[in-house]
């Protein structure tokens, strides 16, 4: 038995050391809105008003280092940006505050930047293309791939 097709992961919720250092990342730099706030100790965002996108927390990691490379856990998630002038608006500011990209790739159905936010966890910014340029193998099943994406090229769609 299949998950519904229209099935959607709707939001992330992180612990992170610094309330105040993952609001400077993820408000200042991504562009997400504060809807909510609970004191010192989380804060709730989104894009377009949505009730959250993004929960942040210091409830269990309040001063906790990061967790240590090849161990489980989170390795990214994805930000699913509009179209490719929004992805590349949205690198020009990672890029712009200073921050390292860890990869940018072409995956045939979409184009991907990734990098860490300031607590280690893999964030991923993306575009989907047009489902009917999505690259196709002869029976009409998916032929994803992983290529290096011009990042240069990206920048220039950049507001």
């Amino acid at each position: 038995m299949a998950i519904h097709p229209q099935t959607r992961i709707g939001h992330v919720h992180l612990t992170v050391s610094d309330l105040d250092r993952a609001l400077a990342f993820y408000r200042d730099v991504l562009g997400f809105e504060v809807t909510t706030s609970y004191g010192q100790d989380a804060v709730f965002l989104s894009a377009g008003g949505y009730h959250h996108h993004i929960g942040l927390n210091t409830w269990a990691g309040r001063g906790a280092p990061a967790p240590a490379p090849g161990t489980t856990g989170l390795y990214h998630f994805a930000i699913l940006l509009p179209d490719r002038k929004a992805l590349a608006a949205a690198v020009r500011r990672v890029l712009n505050a200073g921050l390292r990209l860890e990869g940018a790739a072409d995956h045939g159905v979409s184009e991907a930047i990734y990098l860490r936010d300031p607590d280690g966890n893999g964030v991923e910014l993306y575009r989907d293309r047009p489902e009917s340029d999505w690259p196709k193998e002869p029976d009409g099943g998916l032929a994803m791939y992983t290529r290096p994406l011009n990042l240069e090229k990206l920048l220039s769609e950049a507001e």
